[in-house]
């Protein structure tokens, strides 16, 4: 059951109240990351409850301290304009992270196994996010606290994310298997999308179902961009508000062709110059924004993997020796198949040298090894190829479409892995909250 009302918007005042002042305390800069914790004196509000998730309370303290640490890390300027989406924003995570929470405590009383991330894994990421930042875990500290930020209002932020990262890669990452079809098919996609226009992008994406709605999502990418636009960092932002995976590395996507992003982005990506922001791209799901940071005109080429199996025979060879050698590979082939027993056989076969040929471009390849390879597939074992050094099986190991832009099977396989347990996460937390009893005050 969830119940809703309506609740008084804070002022920007009671927002900014911290023991130094926002103004003086921007001279820091911004921070970068969203995921360590501070020290910070308690802000003089009266505290009241807001939101209940389940019976657990969200405070009007609880709210401002993740407003202040949006303001900060994402390194955004608060005013009374974007006051009411920083709100909403704040309440969302804070939401999310209470129903996160209590799943994993009850999944860990059923299992008898501690599914919180301890102190110490809290400690090791402001380790590592500091390293990132090229500061140290004190100075990082320091500068949330001068900003009023409390340091329990970062680490439970942390917590819940490392936590519910964990739970998520635990449960699901080992049953999740990227099938062969499914990165074939990539490849088809990439191959046939390769002569299009390949465009680097960074992105923020604003769920729509998690804004409340398509026009809330656009509203709140507007938002974000006007911040973008007075100097707030892309990176920051896309870590602190973007709802795609590519949140985790600042909203950095690289380079993608068309077809890869939905079409509205797509059209975008058109009209986008280097270097330029776009406004906010509606789909079906939610709203983008597009940082194009370089584009270039497409073009790849086919790279095969090769092995071989040869019989040296000169250019001066008579015709006997040569049907001689071409026997000998004619009776070999038949009983390879493909790379992984080439060299196994051709080990057995008197005469008969194999080996690792490496990854080229086809385009780069000797005219008869090109000729062949041309119209053969992965796991294709040719017929015998006379060259001036001999006679030669070649195996093809692998052959795909290369060049700039073009990802390769490991990197597709990691991709579509990060995007099938991302949808995984967002089912799950979406089933908790259709589940829950919110009530907002």
């Amino acid at each position: 059951m969830r119940c809703f009302s309506s609740i008084a918007a804070l002022t920007l005042s009671a927002l900014l109240m911290t023991p130094v002042g926002f103004a003086e305390a921007q001279d820091a800069g911004p921070m970068l990351s969203a995921g360590a914790p501070t020290d910070s004196s308690h802000p003089s509000l009266s505290e009241s409850v807001v939101v209940t998730v389940n019976d657990d309370i969200i405070s009007t303290y609880d709210i401002v301290q993740r407003m202040r640490l949006l303001i900060v890390t994402a390194g955004i300027q608060p005013t009374e304009q974007n006051l009411p989406e920083l709100q909403r924003e704040a309440m969302r995570s804070l939401i999310d992270e209470r129903l996160e929470m209590q799943d994993l405590r009850n999944e860990g009383k059923t299992q008898k196994f501690d599914l919180i991330a301890s102190d110490a894994e809290v400690e090791d990421e402001i380790a590592q996010i500091a390293r990132s930042n090229n500061t140290s875990a004190a100075q990082i500290l320091a500068q949330l606290a001068a900003q009023g930020v409390g340091a329990q209002t970062f680490k439970d932020q942390l917590r819940a994310e490392i936590s519910w990262r964990g739970w998520i890669h635990g449960r699901y990452g080992n049953r999740l298997v990227v099938g062969q079809d499914q990165i074939k098919a990539f490849e088809k996609r990439q191959e046939a999308e390769s002569s299009k226009p390949q465009y680097e992008i960074e992105e923020v994406f604003i769920d729509s179902a998690r804004a409340g709605s398509e026009a809330q999502a656009v509203q709140g990418a507007a938002e974000l961009i006007n911040q973008i636009q007075k100097g707030a960092p892309f990176a920051a932002v896309a870590r602190q508000f973007s709802n795609s995976p590519s949140a985790a590395t600042g909203g950095e996507v690289g380079w993608i062709s068309q077809g890869e992003m939905p079409p509205e982005v797509d059209k975008a990506l058109e009209d986008l110059r280097p270097g330029q922001l776009s406004a906010p791209i509606p789909v079906k799901d939610g709203a983008y924004i597009i940082m194009l940071q370089d584009r270039r005109a497409g073009g790849a080429t086919a790279v095969v993997r090769l092995e071989q199996a040869a019989v040296a025979l000169p250019k001066t060879a008579t015709p006997e020796e040569t049907a001689a050698a071409t026997a000998k590979l004619d009776a070999m082939r038949t009983k390879v198949h493909g790379c992984d027993d080439i060299e196994a056989v051709a080990a057995k076969t008197p005469g008969v040298v194999a080996g690792d040929l490496g990854e080229a471009e086809v385009k780069d390849l000797a005219p008869a090894f090109r000729d062949a390879v041309k119209s053969m597939n992965t796991g294709d074992i040719s017929a015998p190829i006379r060259t001036d050094a001999g006679l030669h099986l070649i195996a093809v190991c692998d052959k795909h479409m290369g060049g700039a832009g073009m990802l390769t099977s490991a990197q597709i396989q990691d991709r579509l892995y990060g995007e099938e347990l991302s949808m995984i996460s967002k089912r799950e937390l979406r089933d908790l909250r259709n589940s829950a009893t919110i009530e907002t005050r």
